[in-house]
């Protein structure tokens, strides 16, 4: 198949191309940078020069796909409005160049507020209506152009796709650990996250274009509900400073932006995905990656 790939020489996106093409697929990724090309060219992928506001080129290389795999996001904290409004357009830009080939659309989406005091699954759709919502309601967005003949299917991440190089939330955590010379989880640490290791969620994306039928929510989720107070003290292990707990009004002044995160409960279930596409992870469990040094250098 060929697939055109966004975000490819992104954190999950690098990995996902390796996969597919290991896979005998043929890979355009979406590259904005001489260094992101060159990167994707010395793995055998093709490139198209572009970005997530060039809809020109996603509208392009959407129509000359067989396939798509949308993992682009400006991740743009500071001002989310506009990092919303972007992947709205993204995707709406992609959807409409698929409409009526029955081709897969896997975009990426998330495991956060599905679900209240349990862990989320499949079955919980997506609150994010409107481009007002979080990632502008693209899953519901993608799942509007199933009836138009476009095989939308989202992949929810876990909160943390981790591994050796990355530099997402939890490296996050882990730099405010340096700053203040201690670990630090919220109030008393019983916040659950889920997680899974940047390998297992690649090939769940690859299944997911493969296999997945239109309107399905795949849970890139290894590790169901694993306490912040236990993701804290593996941090304070490989750190080797003191392990301690701070008010839920002050994890902004501690951490940065992600404290409204690590506080929130996001444990989530992968049942149905594991059961449906044969899919187990193998990949090491987030503590242990995090006491191996994945995260020393953040």
């Amino acid at each position: 198949m060929r697939v055109f790939v966004t975000g490819a020489s992104g954190w999950i996106g690098s990995a996902t191309v390796d996969e597919l093409l290991a896979a005998g697929h043929e890979v355009v990724g979406l590259a904005r940078s001489e260094g992101s090309a060159s990167s994707l060219e010395a793995k055998g992928a093709a490139v198209l020069r572009g970005d997530l506001d060039d809809l020109d080129a996603l509208r392009r290389g959407a129509r000359d796909a067989e396939g798509v795999v949308h993992l682009a996001n400006k991740h743009d904290w500071a001002n989310p409005k506009e990092s919303d409004r972007a992947e709205r357009a993204a995707v709406e830009t992609l959807a409409e160049a698929l409409v009526g080939t029955g081709r897969p659309l896997v975009l990426a989406s998330g495991v956060a507020g599905l679900a209240v005091g349990r862990p989320s699954t499949e079955a919980d759709p997506s609150r994010g209506i409107g481009p007002d919502a979080p990632r502008g309601g693209t899953e519901n967005l993608a799942f509007a152009y199933v009836d138009r003949g476009v095989r939308a299917v989202a992949a929810r991440f876990a909160p943390t796709t981790h591994g050796d190089g990355d530099h997402g939330f939890i490296a996050l955590i882990t730099a405010a650990a340096k700053r203040h010379g201690v670990s630090a989880y919220v109030a008393d640490g019983a916040a659950r996250w889920s997680a899974v290791h940047r390998s297992d969620a690649a090939r769940l994306v690859r299944l997911g274009l493969e296999q997945a039928p239109a309107g399905a929510r795949l849970h890139a989720v290894a590790e169901e509900a694993i306490p912040t107070r236990e993701i804290a003290q593996a941090i304070g292990d490989a750190l080797g400073v003191p392990v301690t707990s701070v008010a839920p009004e002050d994890a902004v002044d501690h951490f940065g932006f992600i404290g409204r995160f690590f506080s929130l409960d996001l444990a989530a279930s992968s049942d149905w995905t594991r059961e449906t596409f044969d899919w187990t992870p193998t990949g090491p469990g987030l503590l242990s990656d995090i006491k191996a040094g994945a995260y020393r250098d953040a």
